[in-house]
């Protein structure tokens, strides 16, 4: 559901990015607002201050609400570039190091700039408490004992309900629920394939994902994206000649670019699934995370003949402890029924019903409503503190419109695995680009959080990065 002053903010930001609006332009007070679009005042207020948390307009003490003039800073930071490459089917050379730097990215006593994960702060943990407890209040007797393993079907039930209101269906009997996206994921890559087949993958892709088809086995082809997407041409041409009997993608607000690809592509995709019968693993744990207010729609909205795999979890909108995903299987699947329960790991029945009544209440809604705005400011926050601390230093740095993930291209000098290590040494988790692909391409990169607030903390140690960078140049430099 969208709120009024969502409507109401979204006018008044196409004004302002049309230039109806003027930077420096006061706006007219709330009273004179409400009166104008015949809504209460505290609607009005709602509005302006998501306009304010957007950075679109800010506020003079006894002044009013004012347009805020664009910033040139934002605007003259390059994106991050990458090279382009052959893709072939390959191993996946350095699974040791990716367990490494997974086990580090998850150390609570680390300052939280490696794995992506929101701030326990955001978490509605009221909300989510009352959940549980109504859950187990109106619990039936059958559900203390050993759970359906596909899942139980008020949560199949309340997540198919919900996506619906978002504007793609999927049946209640194709939802199995998994402990988290992970899982999932494994799950449907054993089911669809064997050990040595081949995935294909857009690179830089997630470390996690990567790590999960090298204990697997699996190969990948890597296909070169950036914080644009990725040429759908080269994905056609890996589906066409490498054999690969699926591909593992991420279209909205993937991990870790930011980028979301256009409804066009997303169409284009599921249309290449179904002509090179190559299935499309989606992994859609971000889309619940965007900026705009409503959400995009995945690739299997337009998935005709169920080649489209739609997988996901509440662990990046709702909590990484809160391990309840999803994986949905299209009608063309369901021969594997049996397989795919067999492999599934029941999830625990209170958590699941407690999530369904999450749903239900529209407790779950009103937390990502509350959480956009949120996010939107803690984002752009760290994109103008990270450009801040690194002044004068030639980075690029991408600008998500969902999700909350930084991806830092560093001068060619510096090595991020040598700046993860002295972060460690430092109390600070990062990720280096080396996990994000093969053969070295993103040696200069680094991954951040932007899920926890922008403390001291933070601050510090993003200005201690920016340093040490600033220490290796002027080093190269004199050598």
């Amino acid at each position: 559901m969208t709120f009024q002053y969502q409507i109401l903010a979204e006018q008044i930001a196409d004004k302002i990015q049309q230039g109806e609006l003027q930077a420096g332009q006061r706006l007219i007070s709330l009273r004179q607002c409400a009166e104008q679009q015949n809504v209460s005042i505290n609607t009005v207020k709602n509005c302006y201050e998501l306009l304010e948390a957007q950075g679109l307009i800010f506020v003079k003490n006894k002044s009013g609400y004012f347009v805020s003039a664009k910033k040139s800073l934002v605007q003259h930071t390059q994106r991050p570039t990458h090279p382009d490459f052959q893709s072939q089917p390959r191993d996946v050379s350095n699974l040791e190091l990716q367990i490494e730097i997974q086990q580090d990215s998850i150390n609570n006593k680390l300052i939280h700039l490696g794995a992506i994960q929101i701030s326990p702060n955001l978490v509605p943990v009221e909300a989510l408490r009352r959940s549980i407890q109504r859950a187990l209040k109106h619990s039936k007797p059958e559900d203390f004992l050993y759970s359906d393993k596909q899942g139980h079907i008020r949560l199949r039930e309340a997540l198919s309900e919900h996506w619906a209101e978002d504007g793609f269906y999927i049946a209640k009997n194709d939802i199995y629920i998994s402990n988290g996206c992970m899982p999932a994921l494994s799950v449907i890559i054993q089911s669809l394939t064997e050990m040595g087949d081949s995935i294909i993958v857009p690179t830089p892709n997630f470390n996690g994902q990567l790590q999960l088809l090298a204990v697997l086995k699996r190969k990948i082809v890597e296909i070169p994206a950036d914080t644009n997407g990725f040429d759908l041409d080269r994905l056609e041409q890996a589906m066409q000649s490498t054999g690969a009997k699926a591909c593992l993608l991420t279209a909205n607000f993937q991990n870790p670019l930011g980028f979301s690809l256009s409804n066009a592509q997303k169409e284009k995709i599921a249309q290449l699934a179904s002509r090179y019968q190559c299935y499309v693993i989606e992994d859609d744990i971000y889309a619940e995370c965007s900026f705009s207010l409503k959400r995009p729609l995945p690739i299997k909205y337009w998935d005709q003949q169920g080649y489209v795999i739609f997988c996901g979890s509440v662990s990046k909108s709702l909590s990484t402890a809160y391990r309840v995903g999803w994986f949905c299987i299209p009608q063309r699947l369901q021969h594997l029924r049996a397989q795919l329960l067999m492999q599934n790991v029941a999830v625990n029945t209170p958590l699941q019903l407690g999530l369904a009544d999450l749903i239900y209440s529209r407790a779950y809604r009103e937390h990502l409503t509350t959480l956009k705005p949120i996010l939107v400011a803690q984002v752009e926050q760290y994109r103008q503190f990270i450009i801040t601390a690194f002044h004068q230093v030639d980075i690029g740095l991408n600008q998500p419109s969902g999700g909350y993930a930084f991806w830092i291209q560093l001068p060619e000098q510096i090595d991020g695995l040598e700046m993860y290590h002295f972060a460690q040494q430092q109390g600070i988790n990062i990720v280096p680009g080396e996990v994000f692909g093969e053969d070295g391409r993103y040696k200069n990169c680094i991954r951040l959080n932007a899920g926890h607030e922008l403390s001291d903390e933070i601050r510090d140690a993003i200005v201690l990065l920016a340093d040490w960078t600033r220490e290796q140049l002027t080093s190269a430099h004199v050598a």
